[in-house]
């Protein structure tokens, strides 16, 4: 049994004993730095149960614990926190325990588990993925990976915007001034032609408004009555129409689009299981609202508008179907909820990521379907997150001012490439072996620091700050691991074994072997959480503790079971890093 679940079970012990308590939940963490002890049991929560002062409560379990938990050493008291040393021996045991499990920390999904979904990327079709389309994938393509460690299966989807004013946009441009151009004549992806095309939209649409500004209109008048958006609102409805000439051309465009993603998503190291259009689901959702008008869940105004009242909640009064009866997006997202159901029979929960300026829709949204009875509904979380923000200032998207992702990442090759001809550590490379490891690096770089954020926060990014050797970056974890790798290689371990009751183990080791024992629970927090943060900052600071360690002992010792013992820490090190740094999508070369 491990240390926390043997803390667990002796404090329900004591509550049960001492106070005729049943105790569902115990908040144990790692002694902060500047403290004595290796664990710490939150003593606030308990509180709730038992009647006392925090302190006295602290004191007297302490000393249960002391009496009744042979891994207890010693105890100290800081306010409402019970600090606990522990024997080194259960250390020393522990290590022992999990040498052989190479997915030490994981919990390995069944057919029973719990399947949920994770939708992530979700892009509009008249553009390429730019950066604030990086932190979504990357934040979806981990959080699908950190609930598959937890235990779950996951089921990776997303809902493509593929029709509407935006996609005409770039189809009428491209019908106007494009002259038959297509990617192979144009040397470039398809997603970035036609966002070439929705930039060349919005600039003839600004200056076919200052024409009409000049003779006179008022500004709404002149943007609502430019030709060049009179005509993209007529190819919007020859498409709801099934015009052949406009259906034709959108899927053409479309096409283009999707080549270019693949190759975007295939260079990030995401994938999906099932992928929804818009052009298919944007009907959906209309009998939902009519059955929910049967069950008075909704109400219809006097202009055949229909609207649920949400201010009991805390809301507003929130329309579900214009008057003229078509559907709006919560209509649409509704109808896709239960199609995925339907697809999915055995989905249990959901997860939407989706940026935080939908925060309200969302709300709405899964409010809307408990009211309609579905009980599911209690299981779908939106994870949302903060824009990404660069130095020059925020991106837009028609103005042509964002980041190409698929630039960003060439970008963040080449400035891994640069640092490491610097650094001259390379020697014996082939340039294919160089290339690989470069787009390692960069990308490590580029989705650790991204994913190092709480995903509620706004990011600044700054790519040669991401591609640094030392610090909080991934390049600095990735290092470790290869310098790691190095060691056991040097070693040529055939199988670490070590006798326990032979090692006397210094406190640099035992530092690194408590964060180790951390590893299962920072997992469940972090997939309780939804969010990689927890696991990016969990593995740098026991890379940190390992070079600690590193730099202050001889781990190739001339002692065999001490060379063997620390042999086994810095494999498991090892395992962790390249297990963490999985689950945020990141690679660890062998050698750097």
């Amino acid at each position: 049994m491990r240390l926390v679940s043997i803390l667990e079970v002796a404090v329900c012990k004591f509550a049960q004993e001492k106070h005729d308590i049943q105790l569902e939940a115990i908040e144990i963490q790692a002694t902060k730095k500047g403290f004595e002890g290796d664990i710490t049991i939150v003593i606030f929560p308990l509180l709730r149960h038992i009647k006392a002062k925090p302190a006295v409560l602290a004191e007297t379990i302490g000393s249960f614990l002391l009496n009744n938990v042979e891994q207890v050493k010693d105890y100290n008291v800081v306010q409402g926190f019970l600090n606990l040393s522990i024997v080194d021996h259960y250390y020393i045991d522990f290590l022992q325990s999990i040498v052989d499990d190479k997915r030490y920390g994981f919990k390995e999904p069944s057919q029973t588990s719990p399947k949920i979904l994770v939708e992530y990327s979700s892009p509009n079709t008249n553009k390429p993925l730019h950066l604030g389309h990086m932190r979504n994938i990357l934040l979806g393509a981990s959080i699908s990976k950190l609930l598959e460690a937890s235990g779950n299966r996951v089921h990776k989807t997303q809902i493509i915007n593929d029709r509407g004013i935006h996609i005409c946009k770039s189809m009428l441009a491209w019908q106007q001034f494009g002259e038959g151009e297509t990617p192979e004549s144009a040397g470039v992806k398809g997603d970035a032609l036609v966002g070439k095309y929705y930039v060349a939209f919005e600039q003839q649409y600004q200056k076919e408004i200052q024409v009409l500004l000049d003779k006179g209109l008022e500004t709404d008048k002149a943007k609502s009555q430019a030709p060049i958006m009179l005509a993209a609102q007529k190819m919007l409805r020859d498409w709801e129409a099934g015009d052949e000439e406009v259906r034709s051309l959108w899927s053409k465009m479309n096409q283009w689009v999707y080549d270019g993603f693949a190759d975007t998503y295939q260079n990030l190291g995401v994938d999906f299981d099932s992928y929804y259009y818009e052009s298919d689901t944007y009907l959906l959702g209309k009998n939902i609202v009519a059955n929910g008008l049967d069950k008075g869940v909704f109400f219809k105004k006097e202009d055949g508008s229909v609207w649920i009242d949400l201010t009991d909640e805390g809301l507003d009064e929130k329309i579900v179907l214009r008057a003229d009866g078509t559907s709006v997006y919560i209509t649409q997202d509704l109808g896709t909820a239960l199609l995925r159901l339907k697809n999915n029979p055995d989905m249990t929960g959901m997860v939407y990521t989706v940026g935080n300026e939908q925060d309200y829709h969302f709300k709405v949204l899964f409010l809307i379907l408990k009211k309609l009875g579905y009980d599911w509904a209690s299981q779908l979380h939106h994870l949302s997150y903060g824009m990404v923000d660069l130095p020059s200032g925020k991106m837009k998207s028609r103005e042509g001012t964002v980041v190409d992702a698929d630039a960003l990442m060439i970008e963040m090759k080449q400035t891994a490439g640069d640092l490491a001809k610097e650094l001259g550590k390379l020697d014996g490379y082939s340039e294919t072996q160089k290339n690989h490891l470069y787009h390692q690096v960069g990308m490590g770089a580029l989705k650790y620091y991204i994913l190092k954020v709480d995903p509620v926060k706004r990011i600044m990014f700054d790519p040669k700050a991401s591609v640094d050797f030392n610090g909080n970056t991934g390049p600095f974890i990735q290092y470790t691991y290869a310098r790691i790798q190095s060691i056991l290689s040097k070693a040529a371990p055939s199988k670490i074994k070590f006798k326990a009751e032979e090692i006397t183990m210094h406190p640099k080791e035992k530092d690194v072997i408590k964060w180790i024992e951390m590893y299962p629970e920072t997992i469940t927090q972090a997939a309780a959480q939804y969010s990689p943060a927890l696991i990016a900052n969990y593995v740098y600071e026991l890379v940190k503790r390992f070079n600690s360690y590193y730099q202050q002992l001889v781990i190739l010792d001339n002692d065999e079971q001490l060379r063997q013992f620390r042999l086994a820490l810095s494999c498991k090190v090892g395992e962790i890093i390249h297990s963490g740094m999985g689950i945020l999508g990141v690679e660890c070369p062998d050698q750097m």
